[in-house]
């Protein structure tokens, strides 16, 4: 039963990132703009801290399943997350960086714990995902059983975001994009993101 709860975890949070959003997207988007080994530096601290988050959050489903408006909130945090990195994104496609090893280092550690500590959709995500898996008993919560969870959970969301980064490079050599080009439809892509997420808020509040 621990085997398959490391299991389902790895499984579901690999999923949970496929479809785009701010985390992949931001991944494509170091691993373009500063190579594949800070794209896994951002990865990999990011991962981290999401499997921290996992746990508190599996320890704490049913309490935050009960608020509600804090709920509605994290739709209005989302909005503003894909504006900013829209921006970012947009800012990005008109200089050329040219930075030190150890200051892109500390970026992309910096934007992974950034990202992984402002993340609005992991909470919904595991609120509800989390405790349709309970429910199903499909993993254990006893013992070591939540650890096992994050730590799947973790190697999960670095699987799928390292698929993420590879596929953005193979884009760029494949087809000859510049960065420029890639980052503006990046930003293009965060900016529909937010409108979208806009109208989901008033739509269905």
């Amino acid at each position: 039963m621990l085997l398959l709860t490391f299991l389902v975890a790895i499984v579901v949070n690999f999923v949970g990132y496929i479809p785009l959003g701010n985390i992949n997207l931001t991944a494509m988007q170091i691993s373009i703009n500063k190579g594949m080994k800070q794209a896994l530096i951002f990865i990999t601290t990011f991962s981290i801290i999401e499997g921290i988050f996992t746990y508190v959050l599996m320890r704490f489903a049913e309490w935050f399943a009960e608020k509600k408006a804090f709920l509605h909130w994290l739709g209005w945090i989302l909005v503003s997350v894909f504006v900013v990195m829209g921006i970012v994104s947009w800012l990005q496609s008109k200089k050329e960086m040219v930075q030190q090893e150890e200051i892109r280092k500390r970026d992309s550690i910096r934007t992974g714990i950034l990202l992984g500590i402002f993340n609005p959709m992991i909470i919904p995500f595991w609120m509800i995902g989390g405790t349709y898996l309970i429910a199903k008993n499909w993993i254990v919560t006893e013992g070591i059983g939540l650890e096992l969870f994050a730590l799947g959970a973790s190697i999960g969301s670095f699987l799928c975001l390292y698929l993420f980064a590879r596929f953005a490079q193979y884009i760029q050599n494949r087809f000859s994009f510049s960065s420029k080009i890639i980052n503006r439809s990046i930003a293009i892509i965060f900016f529909t993101l937010a409108v979208f997420q806009v109208f989901k808020e008033f739509l269905f509040p």
